[in-house]
């Protein structure tokens, strides 16, 4: 049809989260290390207008509130320069222990690491 596959919104979503993790000195790699995973526990998204293959895409990751258990996550698509926007959706991560595959608090350190970008830490 010469759009993007509905589906591949959900990687553009995992690689904006990880890279506003890793902007906020937060590597999943490092949590992984210590044992905790972050897994999607639920996915919404909302398709406003396509995007065409080899378009440009700017992709906004936005948490609106500090992760407890629960790591909440906005999204935003848009053409690269552009305002009209493409999709928007929303992702809740949850920090689990990898071992016991049981929900876990935020960790300190991820705490420490949202605490100044977040006003209602």
């Amino acid at each position: 049809m010469g759009v993007v596959y509905h589906t591949h919104y959900l990687d553009y979503f995992e690689a904006a989260r990880t890279e506003a993790l890793r902007d906020l000195g937060v590597r999943y790699r490092d949590l992984e290390t210590r044992g905790i995973i972050m897994p999607v526990v639920s996915v919404d998204v909302q398709y406003r207008g396509p995007a065409e293959y080899d378009d440009l895409l700017t992709i906004e990751a936005h948490f609106p509130r500090m992760p407890s258990v629960r790591v909440p996550i906005d999204y935003t698509v848009r053409q690269h320069d552009a305002t009209d926007v493409l999709a928007t959706g929303h992702t809740d991560l949850c920090f689990m222990d990898a071992e016991q595959r049981r929900p876990i608090r935020i960790p300190d350190t991820v705490r420490d690491a949202f605490q100044p970008v977040l006003r209602d830490a």
